[in-house]
């Protein structure tokens, strides 16, 4: 069996007094790509954000590589291979997309390295290649997202954590971002993939889990998932 990447165990997360994450248990193994499913509101981007050292938890684990992420700093986790791209995006819109680039390598200092890296994210991403000297403010949402992926690749993520990746993007933005997410994985990228796109999530997982109120109600094989009468019902408007 793969090695566990990633184990997050009785996690509890609050906000001001409101438990937004009630005790959750889940892992990512080496080489997969898992889906965290749930509507809005459910905890998943308070999940990410405990697993990312962005946010405090009050009771329970998250190990990664084995070792506790408890008191370490967001930095310290990218600079070991926890790599996430936000909800929103959030590119630097006054850089250029070849700047932005550079900054997700700021730990690095292989510079022919990540000269390489830069060439392996265009050859993803022909587009931002493209527009390499324009700046990330002036591209449209889809584009942006594309960047924000190519952003995390350039610290050579051990566990990539994409947020919502498709939120607010066109229908047609919606089925790139979904390729591209499994092209990343295809080249050996291990992948937890939070979304409410659930039909499009399950559909390139391997394994998945769904989040509702906090608590994770049901996981298994993301194809088993995709024809569960009761997932279809709460999540593919069936």
């Amino acid at each position: 069996m793969a090695q566990t990447l990633l184990k997050v165990s009785g996690l509890k997360v609050a906000y001001g007094g409101i438990q937004a994450v009630k005790g959750i248990d889940f892992e990512v193994r080496e080489g997969e790509l898992v889906s965290l499913i749930g509507s809005n509101g459910a905890g998943k981007t308070t999940t990410m954000k405990a697993i990312t050292g962005t946010l405090p938890f009050v009771a329970g684990s998250i190990e990664f590589l084995g070792k506790s992420i408890k008191g370490r700093g967001a930095w310290d986790l990218v600079g070991e291979g926890l790599v996430m791209v936000p909800e929103g995006r959030g590119v630097f819109t006054r850089m250029t997309i070849t700047e932005n680039l550079q900054i997700g390598a700021y730990i690095r200092k292989d510079k022919a390295e990540i000269a390489k890296d830069i060439d392996r994210v265009f050859a993803t991403f022909p587009r931002l290649k493209e527009r390499a000297t324009q700046l990330a403010g002036t591209m449209s949402g889809g584009e942006q997202q594309m960047l924000a992926m190519g952003r995390a690749l350039m610290a050579r993520p051990k566990v990539l954590l994409l947020d919502e990746p498709s939120m607010g993007l066109s229908p047609i933005m919606v089925d790139k971002i979904f390729e591209v997410v499994k092209q990343v994985y295809d080249q050996g990228v291990t992948v937890l993939l939070v979304e409410q796109n659930a039909s499009r999530a399950l559909q390139l997982a391997d394994r998945g889990y769904v989040m509702e109120s906090g608590l994770i109600t049901m996981s298994g094989d993301a194809k088993v998932m995709l024809s569960d009468p009761k997932v279809r019902a709460a999540y593919l408007g069936e």
